[in-house]
Formats: C-alpha cells, sequence, structure tokens
C-alpha cells in the first residue's frame, strides 16, 4: 500500500524575505565565480583548492582522512580517493597509512601545496573581506550562520 506524502502549508514569505535570499545567493555566486577564476589563474582546479583548504582547514590536526574530506567537501567516497590522487600527482598533497589504525589514509600537504593554498587564501580573504562589506557582516562565522539559515 502506497503512503501519501504529507503537504505542509505553505506559509507567505513577504517579499523583503525573498530580496533578501536571493541577495545572499547572488553574493555567494559572484564569490564563487571569483573563487573558480582566481584557482584556475594559480594552475589548479576550484576543487583542488577546495580539498587544500579543508586539509589545512580540518579542526585540531594538519591532515585529514578520505571518509572526512568527502563529508566535508559534500562528495563520494571514490570521488575524492580520485581528487587526492591528482593532487598527489600534482605535488600537492601526500597521503600515508595512519600510524595508530592502518586502514586509515592521512592526506596532508606539501610544502608546494601549502604555499599553493596561501597564495590563495590571500586572495580569497580579500574576497570574502568584500562580500562581508556588501552583506553588512563583520564576522565571517555570522556570515555563514546568515547564508545557513536563508538559503
Amino acid at each position: 500500500m502506497k503512503t501519501q506524502p504529507v503537504k505542509l502549508p505553505v506559509r507567505a514569505m513577504p517579499k523583503a524575505e525573498f530580496e533578501k535570499m536571493a541577495q545572499l545567493r547572488y553574493r555567494l555566486r559572484r564569490f564563487m565565480r571569483f573563487s573558480e577564476e582566481a584557482t584556475r589563474k594559480s594552475g589548479v582546479t576550484p576543487l583542488q583548492y577546495q580539498l587544500m583548504l579543508q586539509i589545512k582547514g580540518f579542526p585540531g590536526r594538519d591532515w585529514a582522512t578520505v571518509v572526512e574530506l568527502a563529508e566535508r567537501l559534500q562528495a563520494k567516497h571514490n570521488g575524492v580517493v580520485a581528487l587526492v590522487s591528482r593532487c598527489e600527482a600534482a605535488g600537492l598533497v601526500s597521503r600515508s597509512a595512519s600510524q595508530s589504525d592502518l586502514r586509515r589514509v592521512e592526506v596532508r600537504l606539501t610544502p608546494q601545496g601549502e604555499l599553493c593554498l596561501a597564495r590563495l587564501a590571500q586572495l580569497h580573504r580579500s574576497e570574502l573581506a568584500s562580500l562581508q562589506a556588501h552583506l553588512g557582516q563583520t564576522d565571517p562565522a555570522k556570515l555563514l550562520a546568515a547564508g545557513g539559515q536563508m538559503a
């Protein structure tokens, strides 16, 4: 027997809320386009930059596992394995078996990856400041929290 989906009542939203949502999406898309162009000009793909950023920015340590990277990139495990392989071939990351659990693979930035990421992060930092100014936010955490609530 098929069950019918529950239909929730649609709450009317004021036009101002749609405008805020549209403005946020517009500004985020502009930032993403900037990021995509900046990374390509630097000789890496946007996904390679995102991978390096997630490794460097992983909380509490200077490496991440493939499983953790897949979660943070919101990508499938096998796709992240292929991305790590491409980054490794480009000299941006290295991977090694964990000392504590040989089933786990730890991915780290190489010195070349650190340098590449530092250059790109500096470019992105300036653009993020511009994004924050347009959205009237001074704290990146507030900006991201607002994006999570309105998007």
